[in-house]
């Protein structure tokens, strides 16, 4: 098993508190509303705390049918979380999971800087390229994007 880091960073007009609640504790309710060409539904194990499993099942048409995420914490203080992806998905017979570590920092504008950094475990000998793992990220875009559409044009919503 090989592992793979690849670190990423962008930028957001949406305050780092929303887009943290959107990500993280208010997800199961916002995904399907502000994604609903790519998410049908995410059900939550429990709370969503500390090794609950949160599985995403994509609409018809798209390339995975579902993921399933084991959440390894948040912290609401921070803005931060992380999370395996552990079933599913671009997992395939390439990867055994993907760990992520996500950080919403405040931007001086008002919005919010992403901060990113994701492991790659890999199967056996297999190896992970920057373009696969581009693609990944602009696939995950799918739902970033609407989501961050989505608190602009809700201002209620994630406060």
């Amino acid at each position: 098993m090989g592992v793979f880091t690849y670190d990423y960073e962008s930028t957001s007009s949406v305050a780092p508190v929303r887009l943290f609640k959107a990500f993280t504790i208010e997800a199961a309710k916002v995904w399907p509303t502000a994604a609903p060409n790519a998410v049908k539904s995410v059900e939550v194990e429990a709370n969503p705390s500390s090794g609950s499993i949160v599985k995403i099942t994509f609409v018809e048409g798209l390339p995975f049918q579902y993921m399933k995420h084991q959440i390894g914490g948040h912290d609401e203080n921070n803005f931060s979380y992380s999370y395996d992806l552990i079933e599913g998905g671009p997992l395939g017979d390439k990867l055994e999971k993907i760990s992520y570590e996500n950080k919403f920092e405040a931007a001086a504008d008002g919005g919010s800087i992403c901060k990113s950094s994701m492991k790659f475990y890999t199967v056996g000998d297999n190896v992970i390229t920057e373009d696969e793992i581009k693609a990944l990220i602009k696939g995950s875009e799918g739902v970033y994007k609407p989501v961050e559409a989505y608190l602009l044009a809700n201002p209620e919503s994630c406060n």
